[in-house]
Formats: C-alpha cells, structure tokens, sequence
C-alpha cells in the first residue's frame, strides 16, 4: 500500500473518492420502511470538503470508523459525529450548509443553527479535545470516517440504521461504501483502523479482511447504551490503551 507523499494529493484524493461515492450513493433507491435519505455530502460538501481539506492529509495511520449520520449530528453538519460545537468551535470547519431537496418535516436541517446537541459527538469530540487539545495534533495520527455518509429516516422521523433498510438496499450501499473505505485505507496508508460499535467493526473486518490493516473495536457513545452512560470517556481510552494505539502514561 503505497504512501501517497503529497498532502495536496492525499486531499485531492480524498475529495474525489467521496464525491464519486456521494453519486454512486444518490442513485440508489431505497423501499419501505425508509422515508426520506440525507445525503449531507451533497448539502453539507462545503463544510464536508473543508473537514477534508484542513485534516485529511496531515498525516494519519489509525482510522477511526463510524456507522452513519445521526440526526443532530452529520446530518446538520456534514461532519462525522458533527456536533455543533465541536465542529464550529474546536474543529473550525466553515461553509454555507444547503437544505436537502426532500426533507422530514420531524427532522428539517438547520445546519449551523441548529439548536440540538448530538450526545455521540459530543462525547467524541470531547475525548479527543481533552486528550490532543488541538485538531491538528489529533489529526496528525488520526482521522474519523463515518462508513456510510447516508442518513435513513422513517415515515415518523425515527432514524433507521443502515442494518435495518433491507437485504439488497444494504447490499448495494455496503458495496459501495467498501469500495470507499479500501480507497481511503490506501490513499491515508491506514495501519489500523478502529470499529466505533460492532456495526463499524463488522464492515472494517469484511472490507479489509484480505489487508495487513489491525483491526479494533470501541465502545460506541450512544445514549442508547447503558455502558456508554457510565463514564464513556474512560472506557473507550481504556480499550485505546489496550490496543497499544494510545500511550497509557498519557490516559
């Protein structure tokens, strides 16, 4: 897997390996019980390119691989985990963030204003924030990809994840969204990639099974997750330190 040398052309690369998934993705069809899809690449690319633009090429070797968007996250902002804060305040990402041409009226995209807060993000981002205390830093030997950049919503509004659309929706998506993953495994020269949840961890083991990338799991931190509710932060730092990918005299 050769290391491309140019952080231009890593981000440049970046930037046309999720475009064209962006397209592959948007020409897909999905029946009942999916309502409404967001695709945040196509109303949220400015501030999506700019994450890429400032972080993709600075250096990273351990991916960190999320599931989809949730709704007061990427779906608002076009960024992994995209809590507001996070993204405005530490990340710094900027850009004019679009409305979708079909929207659920229970979910209406309100980007930058939107008042809600994405409990996995900001847990997250916060970890990250407290242990790197620049973007840069963290940058520098991480980056986060969510695997599917789709948000699926259901005819009351509820979010659907991607392993509840239907067999051959989520065969065509996952076809896709491997492809992706393997290209920004190579163009980043990713030497281990981390699962945040099984979901993620399922599709890293599948879409790598026949590279020479270490493969790992964290704990996912949902609300939704009665262990992710008892000091998520400590939990996930652990099993970062046990997988020899964070230092522990720094944990």
């Amino acid at each position: 897997m050769p290391r491309i040398q140019k952080k231009s052309g890593i981000v440049q690369a970046m930037l046309q390996s999720t475009s064209e998934l962006s397209d592959t993705l948007n020409q897909l069809k999905f029946p009942f019980p999916v309502h409404v899809v967001y695709n945040p690449l196509d109303y949220a690319w400015e501030a999506h390119a700019d994450y890429i633009t400032r972080y993709a090429g600075l250096g990273a070797t351990t991916l960190f691989l999320g599931m989809n968007p949730g709704p007061f996250g990427m779906m608002q902002t076009g960024i992994p985990f995209g809590e507001l804060p996070a993204v405005k305040d530490w990340l710094q990402i900027r850009g004019t963030i679009n409305k979708p041409a079909v929207q659920h009226p229970k979910r209406p995209i309100l980007g930058w204003d939107c008042p809600r807060s994405e409990v996995s993000g900001r847990r997250l981002w916060g970890l990250f924030k407290s242990r790197f205390e620049t973007p840069e830093r963290f940058f520098a030997q991480h980056y986060v990809l969510n695997y599917c950049p789709l948000g699926f919503l259901s005819e009351t509004g509820s979010n659907i994840t991607p392993d509840k659309i239907g067999a051959e929706p989520l065969r065509m998506v996952t076809s896709a969204c491997d492809s992706h993953l393997r290209e920004v495994c190579r163009i980043l020269n990713i030497t281990h990639a981390v699962g945040i949840g099984g979901f993620a961890e399922k599709r890293l083991s599948e879409a790598l099974s026949r590279g020479s990338i270490s493969i790992g799991r964290m704990l996912h931190p949902s609300p939704a997750s009665p262990a992710a509710n008892k000091n998520w932060a400590a939990t996930a730092t652990q099993q970062l330190v046990e997988q020899k990918l964070w230092p522990a005299e720094s944990a």
